[in-house]
């Protein structure tokens, strides 16, 4: 029997560029954080992905923290029950250790790389590592051009004044007292914030069903941009907060300032939005938030033209985003190809199967 497979993003290509929440992978209560430094293309990802697959099959649940810039790679992996995760420690999403041999261990895996022979490669190196930096910056600008369209949009329902405030006002209440009732804990609230979904090489991709999956209670808030789902999930949030209760918060993976999911643990409850791009199919026991329910669209017809075109013209931003993170990833692809024929992969399994034994350490640590 395998363990269960969640899949989030610890950072992402946001309007405000890489924006990272890679201090919520893992607390400082924790075993052991393995961090990896090392250049591109020296085994980071395939090395979590194999530790991944060995606790996995030894039934313990693992945490993939996916990469926003390569679809194909993992940036962190954790595993829960033995308080233990290994990280990329290398830029965009640098990590130093807090509690260096405490808690904190850096697997160098410069190490198992020949300098000598990236010599000659050199100026294609630093050409390759310039060539990423253009193009992201030039994703980022497009991102941002994004948002400021996302905004436009959202002020058309403003400006109208079609929104049933005082209706999703009400609707806000009773969702708070479904969850909530009069529950209060005498603890103080504990916070993880990280991204269910990301700007990608090949578009936007989110793991809503993994993050979701197995919960009792489940609300699907559904609606365009600007029609109040954000302002209900922040207010079921900061409730939460409120009375106590632990709370992993996902971000918007355009506007990192933005909520869009919840999950509150204790109550085995989760707060989704759905809308492209990412839009969650639930089942028949989901309760689901229509908010287009609360548009006067008599009032937002005089503006329909004008939302229509800003929406084109946010796609077509985020279209030319996308376009330039998935030139990013191929340039990336160059500067991996160069450090892979001088990495020394044998000797890197051989320590592989050391640092699994001091997982193991761990997992008989906690049956004893």
């Amino acid at each position: 029997m395998r363990g269960k497979i969640k899949k989030v993003f610890p950072g992402g290509n946001t309007s405000q560029g890489f924006y990272s929440f890679y201090h919520h992978i893992l607390s400082h209560n924790a075993n052991r954080i393995f961090l990896f430094k090392g250049g591109p293309g020296t085994g980071k990802s395939a090395f979590m992905n194999k530790i991944a697959d060995s606790v996995s099959e030894l039934n313990y649940d693992v945490e993939y923290h996916c990469c926003s810039s390569d679809n194909t790679s993992i940036d962190a992996i954790v595993i829960p029950d033995l308080k233990v995760a290994f990280m990329d420690g290398t830029a965009p999403h640098s990590v130093d250790p807090q509690y260096p041999g405490l808690v904190e261990e850096i697997i160098d895996l410069g190490a198992f790389l020949d300098e000598v022979g990236l010599q000659g490669k050199k100026k294609e190196i630093i050409q390759a590592r310039e060539e990423v930096k253009r193009l992201f910056r030039l994703a980022y600008a497009y991102l941002q051009q994004s948002k400021i369209l996302k905004g436009e949009i959202e002020s058309y329902y403003t400006d109208s004044k079609s929104l049933d405030i005082p209706g999703l006002n009400e609707t806000t209440l009773s969702l708070n007292k479904l969850i909530f009732g009069d529950k209060f804990l005498k603890t103080t609230s504990k916070e993880r914030h990280l991204f269910a979904s990301a700007i990608t090489p090949q578009g936007a991709v989110n793991h809503l069903d993994t993050i979701f999956s197995g919960l009792d209670r489940r609300i699907i808030i559904e609606g365009s941009a600007g029609t109040g789902k954000a302002a209900i999930v922040k207010n079921i949030y900061q409730n939460a907060v409120i009375r106590g209760f632990d709370v992993e918060i996902y971000h918007c993976g355009l506007i990192p300032q933005e909520i869009e999911h919840i999950v509150i643990k204790e109550l085995s409850t989760g707060i989704i939005t759905s809308e492209p791009p990412h839009i969650f199919n639930g089942d028949t026991e989901d309760k689901v938030i229509k908010t287009h329910n609360f548009v006067d669209f008599s009032l937002l017809n005089p503006f329909m033209d004008d939302l229509e075109k800003a929406k084109t013209r946010y796609e077509e931003a985020f279209g030319r985003g996308v376009t330039f993170i998935n030139r990013a990833k191929r340039a990336h692809d160059i500067l991996e190809n160069y450090y892979k024929p001088n990495m020394d992969f044998e000797k890197l399994d051989d320590y592989f199967e050391e640092i699994l034994e001091k997982i193991l350490f761990y997992s008989e640590k906690k049956h004893t």
